[in-house]
């Protein structure tokens, strides 16, 4: 009987020693686990507009959070956040800025400068100007007007490239153990923005100063880098223009004879048949400064290139 009870004393003890052993290595592995992962947590990216989320998303690989916080039906360039979603931007990680002049609510606040990063600022020299001061109203944002310094940047793909240089550098300076992979990122983005680029310019090659209206203002940057002709109105697509709007218009074709209007939204179709009646055919070109109902930056501007055929066909 004794010696049953003494088995059974160093059968526990046998158990409580595994039962003490494997708890410790469970926590031992849990917190290795922990330890290995923690580079895997994101860092949290905040950006100005769609274009730039567009290009971050693509060079980060996962290891950003990009947060974008425009409402949908607000033009980014002159939406003024609340005073939560600003400090949102000053607790972020990093911040990425358009430049030229996007995003009016910068010059409002105070971000943190060793955050902040202007992804356009390698080009500043070759900023264009908006000339139009006609002011107007779209979204809850208000009135305003676009004249100024032409902030449309990445409609040109190749400064577009430039702008996710910059975006891949300051990755690499907050993440500099990732470099390789933001590399590799950049390197299949810059590839696809030059196919991009490519195929525009083989589109436009054919213009020899085709005359083309654009409903906005936004199409500076894209006219110059493949060197078309075009007279800007500034026309909302489900608003039918005034009278003295019309007026100007037929005033500007006596000598400026298009026969297209490039527009940035779906025209309504009152505004198209009227536009038909002097001999104007409409073409979408959605210029992606906020987020695409469909498809991404790249695919937009691809499908945008299909439209544009009909032009220069």
């Amino acid at each position: 009987m004794k010696k049953n009870f003494t088995i059974s004393i160093i059968f526990a003890f046998l158990v409580l020693l595994i039962l003490t052993v494997s708890c410790g290595q469970a926590e031992k592995d849990v917190a290795d686990k922990t330890e290995g992962n923690e580079e895997l947590v994101s860092k949290t990216v905040y950006v100005v507009n769609y274009p730039i989320k567009y290009l971050a998303e693509r060079i980060s690989g996962g290891r950003f959070e990009i947060v974008f916080p425009a409402p949908v039906d607000e033009d980014p360039v002159f939406w003024m956040p609340d005073p939560e979603t600003i400090r949102q931007y000053q607790n972020a990680d990093l911040i990425l800025l358009n430049g030229a002049t996007y995003a009016k609510w910068i010059d409002r606040v105070t971000l943190p400068p060793s955050k902040t990063v202007n992804t356009s600022e390698s080009f500043q020299n070759r900023y264009l100007s908006i000339k139009t001061v006609v002011k107007h109203s779209h979204g809850p944002s208000g009135e305003h007007s676009h004249a100024g310094t032409d902030f449309n940047t990445w409609m040109n793909p190749q400064l577009a490239i430039e702008q996710a240089r910059a975006v891949a550098n300051s990755f690499q300076r907050l993440l500099p153990d990732d470099s390789i992979l933001f590399e590799n990122n950049f390197t299949l983005l810059k590839n696809d923005l030059l196919k991009l680029d490519s195929i525009l310019e083989q589109i436009t090659n054919n213009g020899d100063g085709l005359p083309i209206l654009t409903s906005h203002p936004v199409y500076g940057y894209f006219a110059d880098r493949y060197n078309l002709n075009l007279n800007s109105r500034v026309w909302e697509p489900e608003e039918m223009p005034s009278d003295q709007q019309w007026q100007d218009l037929d005033d500007v074709l006596k000598s400026f004879s298009s026969r297209w209007m490039i527009w940035e939204g779906d025209p309504d179709e009152a505004i198209v048949a009227k536009l038909k009646d002097r001999g104007i055919s409409s073409v979408v070109f959605y210029p992606c400064g906020n987020t695409p109902e469909q498809n991404d930056y790249l695919e937009t501007m691809k499908q945008n290139a299909e439209r544009l055929k009909n032009i220069f066909k």
